[in-house]
């Protein structure tokens, strides 16, 4: 059972490397200052069976380690909260608590390095793919989190598979990001509220003095001696902006939509803006593939797209089989009393349409 499992696992793990190194995520702010953090998740391989889970307080887990079984790290819930995961109901990739504490998982291929696993301190170990759940089952604040982390091992299950980095934003608007790299802790400020994959989040802020020339709105006509010329069409001053689907420019178009949208007055049409920004990362699985290779039949490369209103408690989200958008709201369940559930996002994987009914 525990070579079945660890065989599993590297496949995910390995493919997610090889085809699905397109997780982008962007922060919103209401007027008042309220965020809302919103991302996609990429994986062209298969459906990722993502489900949506609900874990209660005082709800005790297991870490997976790389022996093959649940044998790692122990931890109870001291916070109930709402996660998305992938492939396993423990392998929560996003989510938000009780208290308001956002976690999420991003792809982090090349870059990072774990610690080695050691047996020893099987214990306090956890792998990566269950790092959120630890997240958001104990912590309140980012404060909170970096006294503690430094006290656990964070492990891969299989080392041939990808490394990840983290986003975790709190109430107030603070994010940061997580990054291991030579087997060391690096946390970063995230004041732009962008994040993609590799290289290194600093990298990332640096590339972007590389843009300093876009800007919103039209280019205005010009004179060259006795010819005007115009531009062909609105947005001009973004002429030139990187559009291929790597994370360096999937990170530079995000900053800037990011930048150049209006503030909105809700938390809720925050959400809604935010779906509209990523809609703009929308990867067509298709292109993930040579054409000697077999494309999966499934609709989209971006399996699922998540926002969160972090000031209202609700987590809204979108599927590539149904563009509706639901929405759990965390102050509707009483995480005293209710029980652990998983659940598929999407009951039906169809796209509901609705037939425009014509008076005769």
């Amino acid at each position: 059972m525990k070579k079945l499992f660890l065989m599993v696992a590297f496949a995910i793990f390995s493919s997610f490397q090889q085809k699905a190194e397109a997780c982008t995520g962007i922060t919103l702010r209401t007027t008042n200052g309220s965020p809302v953090t919103a991302r996609t998740i990429e994986w062209a391989g298969n459906d990722l069976e993502s489900r949506y889970t609900i874990v209660p307080r005082g709800y005790s887990q297991r870490s997976f380690t790389p022996s093959g079984g649940k044998d790692g790290m122990t931890f109870t819930s001291l916070y109930g909260y709402v996660g998305l995961s992938v492939e396993k109901a423990e392998f929560v990739v996003e989510g938000i608590n009780e208290a308001g504490l956002t976690a999420g998982l991003f792809y982090f291929p090349s870059y990072g390095e774990y610690e080695s696993y050691s047996e020893d301190s099987r214990e306090s170990s956890i792998s990566d793919l269950q790092l959120v759940s630890w997240i958001l089952s104990n912590f309140k604040s980012i404060d909170e989190m970096k006294k503690a982390i430094y006290g656990i091992h964070i492990v891969t299950i299989d080392p041939r598979g990808s490394t990840v980095h983290w986003r975790i934003t709190e109430p107030s608007g603070r994010q940061v990001v997580l990054e291991i790299i030579g087997k060391q802790l690096r946390f970063y400020e995230n004041k732009l509220g962008v994040l993609t994959n590799s290289p290194s989040f600093d990298w990332h802020l640096t590339n972007l003095n590389n843009y300093t020339n876009l800007f919103a709105g039209p280019i205005y006509s010009r004179e060259i001696g006795d010819l005007t010329l115009t531009a062909f069409g609105g947005g001009g001053g973004l002429h030139g902006i990187p559009g291929d689907m790597t994370p360096p420019s999937r990170f530079v178009r995000s900053a800037f939509f990011q930048a150049t949208a209006p503030k909105q007055a809700t938390g809720e049409k925050a959400v809604f803006q935010a779906f509209h920004l990523l809609n703009n990362f929308d990867i067509p699985v298709g292109i993930q593939f040579s054409e000697i290779q077999t494309v999966p039949d499934i609709p989209s490369a971006t399996q699922w797209t998540v926002a969160t209103d972090i000031a209202n408690r609700r987590i809204y989200y979108k599927t590539m089989h149904n563009n509706t958008i639901r929405c759990i709201d965390l102050r509707a369940i009483n995480f005293k009393k209710v029980k652990y559930q998983s659940a598929p996002l999407d009951k039906r994987k169809t796209q509901p349409v609705e037939m425009v009914h014509i008076n005769k």
